[in-house]
């Protein structure tokens, strides 16, 4: 149901509108402080390197404070009406003001890597730097990952009519195409409307839209795969310019602050669930009444009983549950509902999904959702508000810390929704502990299992992208692979999905090769703090918010580390899916009887 008592938000505080002196002088400081650092730059000297670097800290510190704050306010507008042109136009110019800072960027980590033994025993040394460590020896560690300064911009340049044409070329079959639905009122349907209809209530609605995208993706494979070649010829070929010898895959671990042997250990602890997550699929099935789960089923809804909830009801909720973990969560909480910090309202011209964004100039967050009184947004609510209460955490830190991997950006939000479900499932029937049970796992063999055979995908597809391009039909052989590799005999063998490496956008950034396994982490580890939480009770709640201060301040390993973690070994993600295959056990229980009535 669309709830009219939702909120929006109030951005007032944040800039009055565009039209406002504080919004145009925030805009003027962009120009002075990219040419401030610049002359900066130009005077560099070695006689006093910490003094320099102190400065050229300051500036980036500003600098991005202020970009940062710009474009998520006009984002936010832009967000809540899509139809407000002001907004879209706000946007290109602030982009374009972001332009001359970028090369920059390249100019400072050349400064650093000719001074490279002074500014690591600067920063090893000198309390006054101390802060800035991570952020400095994450920066010597790319610009040795670079090209010359003309090799970058030359590619950077190439990007729009290359990889960037590519990806827009997917994004644009994958959004325009359709197909007829209905041959009698000759109503259409987009392959992004036949996607959405994999959750319908009605199976055979469930199974014709299935066929109808997988005949609609087949119209388009030629060119979508012609996209994916470009996309990843490109990313091999920089990478191997930018000495990444083990190519996307070793660029990609980097990115996400992790280690390889991190990255081998999470994906050997979910190889080992798979037992588990068939077994899902197979009580699933079951309670759908079916031997085996065909593809157009892995989102079907089991159960029609289900309550909903008021915007109040969801906000007392929230406010209950994030008290109960610690205080300082609950009155964080209290303060975002009363300062009218979320948009909960669903109302035309306003984006689907939800987000949380935040301003680093005002220290303030704000989250966009939309409210239907479904259990499922009252989830997401938590997950936002999840994600806001870690930008609190770290809101008085440096700009330069307040940036985190996505393994890490998804701790606190997972960590809040985990909190909120644990509750709840508690208060239910049996159906309806049935039905919620079956919507979370569904969640997690999406986040787990179907990341996995994207993993499989990918890896396999790069390996031979080496040696030459795949056609539509190789593409689809090594889907189907990874599909049968990670679903197993948990789905039906013959009803797979063939074209999932055409219709996720994942696959076609050149900048961001294996965008997949982040999910994955992110959820296990939320899981496994939740675990560890049980365990340790309230003392935990310290250690908790400590986590949360440290993702930008060092990688994954060390973070964990710190708070007696060892995430380089399979046992601590198994911590995390341990929760899963005891929730699996539970539900299939709950099957097998509500199968004997």
């Amino acid at each position: 149901m669309q709830n009219k008592t939702a909120p929006r938000w109030d951005l007032k505080n944040i800039y009055p509108d565009f039209k406002s002196k504080k919004y145009a002088e925030s805009k003027k400081k962009i120009p002075a402080l990219t040419s401030k650092f610049e002359k900066h730059l130009k005077a560099f000297s070695d006689k006093d390197l910490k003094k320099w670097l102190v400065k050229a800290l300051d500036i980036l510190n500003e600098f991005n404070a202020e970009a940062e704050t710009l474009y998520a306010y006009a984002s936010a507008v832009y967000t809540t009406d899509t139809e407000n042109k002001e907004a879209l136009s706000e946007l290109n110019s602030i982009s374009a003001l972001f332009v001359p800072f970028t090369p920059l960027g390249v100019r400072f980590s050349n400064i650093l890597a000719s001074v490279s033994k002074e500014v690591k025993a600067l920063i090893k040394n000198d309390k006054d730097l101390k802060y800035a460590s991570f952020y400095l020896e994450d920066t010597l560690f790319w610009q040795k990952k670079q090209m010359s300064e003309e090799e970058e911009a030359l590619a950077a340049d190439l990007a729009r009519s290359g990889a960037s044409a590519w990806s827009k070329l997917q994004s644009t079959m994958t959004s325009t195409a359709s197909c007829i639905w209905d041959e009698k009122t000759k109503e259409e349907k987009t392959l992004v409307q036949l996607r959405a209809m994999a959750y319908d209530k009605d199976e055979a609605v469930r199974e014709k839209a299935f066929k109808k995208e997988l005949e609609l993706c087949k119209s388009i494979e030629k060119p979508v795969a012609a996209a994916l070649n470009g996309v990843k010829g490109t990313s091999i070929t920089l990478n191997k310019r930018r000495n990444w010898k083990g190519g996307t895959i070793e660029k990609s671990v980097k990115q996400a602050n992790i280690t390889q042997k991190t990255l081998d250990s999470l994906i050997s602890a979910i190889e080992d669930s798979l037992p588990a997550w068939r077994k899902y699929l197979k009580a699933k099935a079951l309670l759908l009444g079916k031997k085996d789960l065909p593809f157009y089923d892995l989102f079907a809804p089991v159960s029609k009983s289900f309550p909903t909830y008021t915007w109040e009801e969801a906000k007392a909720l929230v406010i209950e549950n994030f008290s109960s973990f610690s205080k300082n969560m609950g009155d964080f909480a209290k303060k975002a509902f009363a300062s009218n910090w979320i948009d909960g309202e669903v109302r035309n011209g306003k984006v689907g999904g939800a987000y949380c964004t935040h301003f680093p100039v005002t220290k303030e967050p704000r989250v966009l959702c939309n409210f239907d009184g479904s259990f499922s947004s009252v989830s997401t609510l938590a997950h936002e508000l999840g994600h806001a209460f870690h930008f609190n955490v770290v809101k008085d830190m440096p700009v330069i810390n307040q940036s985190y991997p996505m393994t890490l950006a998804e701790t606190a939000s997972i960590f809040a929704e985990t909190i909120l479900f644990e509750s709840e499932i508690k208060k239910m029937n049996e159906e309806q502990k049935t039905a919620l049970l079956e919507i979370h796992l569904q969640d997690g063999c999406q986040v787990l299992i179907d990341i996995l055979s994207r993993f499989y995908f990918e890896r396999s597809f790069m390996e031979e992208r080496e040696n030459h391009e795949l056609t539509a039909e190789d593409c689809c052989r090594l889907m189907l692979e990874a599909q049968k590799k990670s679903y197993g005999n948990g789905l039906d063998s013959k009803l797979l999905h063939p074209y999932m490496w055409l219709v996720k956008g994942h696959y076609y950034s050149a900048d961001l090769g294996f965008y997949n396994f982040p999910y994955a982490f992110g959820q296990l580890f939320a899981l496994g703090l939740y675990n560890r939480y049980k365990k340790e009770g309230e003392k935990f709640t310290s250690v908790y918010e400590d986590i949360l201060r440290k993702t930008g301040m060092m990688d994954a390993v060390k973070v964990t580390k710190s708070a007696g973690f060892n995430i380089e070994t399979p046992d601590f993600w198994k911590e995390g899916i341990k929760i899963f295959t005891d929730q699996i056990s539970e539900f299939e229980k709950l099957v097998k009887k509500a199968k004997k009535k």
